[in-house]
C-alpha cells in the first residue's frame, strides 16, 4: 500500500472558494475514479493557505491507472479549470508503508 499526499498552497482567503467548488464538482469525480478519500486537511498553524489532501493506493501502477481516467473525466477538467486560479503551488508526495518484523513494534 502506498498513499499520496497532495499539498495545494491557494492565494490568500481561497480556501473557502476551492472547498466550495471541489464539494459541488471535484469530490464526487475523484472518489468516482480514486475511492475514498483518506482525508482532507487544512492548515491552521506553520504555512497557512494550504489544503492537504491523502489517497490510498495499493501500489504505484494502480495509481497510475486510477488517475489516468481521472485526468479523462470531463466533470474533474472542469473543476481544475475552476480553481486553476486559486493556486499558488502544489506538491506531492508518496508514502510508502514501513514493513516492520513480526511480533515487533
Amino acid at each position: 500500500m502506498i498513499l499520496e499526499e497532495r499539498r495545494y498552497t491557494l492565494v490568500p482567503g481561497g480556501v473557502p472558494q476551492y472547498i466550495a467548488h471541489y464539494q459541488s464538482m471535484g469530490r464526487e469525480s475523484q472518489e468516482k475514479h480514486l475511492g475514498p478519500m483518506v482525508g482532507c486537511f487544512q492548515s491552521e498553524v506553520g504555512e497557512l493557505n494550504q489544503l492537504v489532501f491523502l489517497w490510498r493506493y495499493e501500489s504505484m501502477a494502480d495509481r497510475e491507472v486510477r488517475r489516468k481516467a481521472l485526468m479523462a473525466d470531463a466533470q474533474f477538467t472542469e473543476f481544475r479549470q475552476r480553481v486553476r486560479g486559486l493556486l499558488v503551488q502544489q506538491r506531492n508526495c508518496i508514502l510508502k508503508a514501513v514493513a516492520f518484523p513480526e511480533g515487533k513494534q
